[in-house]
């Protein structure tokens, strides 16, 4: 089938179309900016694979409309992150609630087959991994696309998944606050100093897990409007310096500033439940591949 991956040129979006591809899928990406390089390095060699780029922008539902048109399913990632939010909390709705409601009408209109989207752990409040309660606009708006996907699973029947990650890493990542991990792995790499802006535990998500299962949600839609949280290995700050120290013995590595506004553990059980065979990837393991990627 044919997948719409949005933001596809992104870190979670290259990731995923790898997974797609090694799925047999086709792939057609949906970015604002048309850089492909990241998009190279982690999906290969494209040669022999469907796969096609198109340059817009989330905001115009013309654009989203044409880019659905066509697809089976869609990967819905194209968003901006807490600082941007933060910063222009008007922009950040148009992005990331009227995006998605694009996305959603369009699929509507298309007769799409089922939407992965990402939601997030900041949907949360800092100390309750359960009931949402977000303490950032970017939380705010991705509780309110849940809410939103289920009212189209009610009125229009249109399947859905959203994923709730925490702090994801790996080979790519390079913006956000909970990029810090991975810049971290990669400073150690480069034999680099750097200091990770937060402290305290958090879920670490591989991302080659992550992208897998937004492949499977897109590919194998459940009946109704999901929402599960991405646990990964729950880890401090402290155990992520050591693990990246277990690599890079000499690494000037540390981590200092507050702790994350969205509560670390979260309950990973639905997801296993609907998605059996879910691969969790251990953080030694991840950030050695991690490591690796960079070194090379």
């Amino acid at each position: 089938m044919r997948v719409l991956i949005t933001g596809g040129l992104g870190f979670i979006g290259a990731w995923t179309a790898r997974a797609l591809f090694a799925q047999g899928h086709d792939v057609r990406t949906f970015d604002v900016h048309g850089e492909r390089a990241l998009f190279d390095a982690i999906a290969g060699d494209t040669r022999g694979r469907q796969v096609e780029h198109r340059t817009d922008d989330i905001t115009d539902p013309a654009a989203v409309d044409a880019a659905v048109d066509g697809c089976e399913g869609v990967v819905h990632l194209a968003a901006v992150l807490i600082p941007t939010a933060r910063k222009d909390p008007l922009l950040g709705a148009r992005i990331n609630v009227l995006g998605t409601l694009h996305v959603f009408e369009a699929a509507k209109r298309a007769g799409v087959r089922g939407i992965a989207y990402a939601s997030s752990a900041a949907v949360f409040g800092a100390h309750d991994g359960i009931h949402p309660e977000p303490r950032t606009h970017y939380g705010a708006y991705k509780a309110c696309n849940e809410g939103n996907a289920r009212a189209y699973w009610d009125d229009a029947g249109i399947r859905s998944v959203g994923l709730r990650p925490s702090t994801v890493y790996g080979p790519g990542r390079e913006i956000g606050v909970t990029a810090d991990p991975t810049l971290a792995m990669r400073a150690a790499a480069e034999g680099k100093p750097y200091t990770i802006r937060f402290t305290g535990a958090t879920g670490m998500d591989y991302v080659e897990d992550v992208a897998a299962i937004f492949a499977r949600a897109a590919t194998e839609t459940p009946e109704g409007a999901h929402s599960f949280s991405l646990q990964g290995q729950l880890a401090t700050m402290d155990e992520v310096v050591a693990a990246i120290k277990a690599e890079v013995p000499a690494a000037d590595v540390r981590a200092e500033g507050p702790e994350l506004m969205f509560a670390a553990e979260l309950d990973e059980a639905p997801l296993h439940a609907v998605f059996p065979g879910v691969h969790r990837t251990p953080l030694a393991e991840g950030t050695s591949k991690t490591i690796a990627f960079y070194r090379a």
